[in-house]
């Protein structure tokens, strides 16, 4: 048997990285799945990839309309949802003296507000006893270079986390933090890593990683996978180290 056969799982950002990787994961695993992206043309291709009759909604986390549409759709579309993913993030490394308020905004505005008033909104149509997710960072808990406002943003997440893991008792909803180490994704290329200049990059910090390497998008939906399903029912409001072991070195 599957491990989420019949489950209705939704994962916001869930057009790449970790968030796809968990969307094919738990496809594979019998869910129906539901991902979010702010762009149409990347969502429709990330839903054709996870195949199994995924569903897209475009959209930004950022946006509180956003979530009540998503919640309307779950309900009028499958009545309820087991599992919920909160991992749609955005990420600037500069140093605090250039941070400007739209890119302070932008980071909070998805990576902690997006979080909060999700799970705020998604939360009544839950099924009692389902299992949220809410994808941190290392970076919440290790200082690295540039990272400050990024950081902050993911520091609350573990708060809200301890939170509703008490508020959510009496419907049995399993509230878990999954934080990622450095995983080799496409966001490199986006944080300006070059294909010349990733080879040495990738050696520089798996050097400071005690595993030796860099974590896959795989790996962590593997691990999003046993907080999903019922491998990790009686784990509730823990944060996941999914970092090769650089959270205790």
């Amino acid at each position: 048997m599957k491990r989420l056969d019949g489950k209705i799982a939704l994962i916001t950002g869930g057009n790449s990285g970790i968030g796809l990787a968990s969307a094919r994961r738990f496809a594979r695993e019998g869910a129906q799945v539901i991902v979010t992206a702010r762009r149409k043309e990347v969502l429709d291709e990330a839903t054709a990839s996870i195949g199994h009759g995924a569903i897209g909604i475009v959209g930004d986390v950022a946006d509180l309309a956003h979530h009540t549409h998503v919640a309307s759709v779950v309900r009028e579309r499958f009545g309820k949802l087991d599992v919920y993913m909160a991992n749609a993030g955005v990420i600037t490394i500069q140093p605090s003296a250039d941070v400007t308020p739209e890119v302070y905004d932008a980071q909070f505005g998805v990576n902690t507000r997006g979080v909060f008033f999700g799970v705020q909104t998604i939360a009544p149509v839950m099924r009692d006893g389902g299992s949220i997710i809410l994808t941190s960072s290392l970076a919440a808990t290790r200082m690295l270079d540039g990272h400050a406002v990024y950081a902050g943003s993911k520091a609350a997440i573990a708060a809200f986390a301890r939170h509703w893991t008490m508020e959510f008792r009496a419907r049995r909803l399993r509230v878990n933090v999954l934080s990622p180490g450095p995983v080799d994704t496409a966001i490199l290329a986006k944080l300006g890593v070059s294909e010349a200049d990733r080879p040495a990059f990738l050696d520089a910090v798996s050097a400071q990683i005690p595993a030796g390497r860099m974590g896959t998008a795989e790996e962590l939906a593997e691990a999003a996978l046993f907080l999903a399903s019922d491998a990790g029912a009686f784990v509730n409001g823990i944060e996941l180290n999914v970092d090769g072991g650089m959270s205790a070195a």
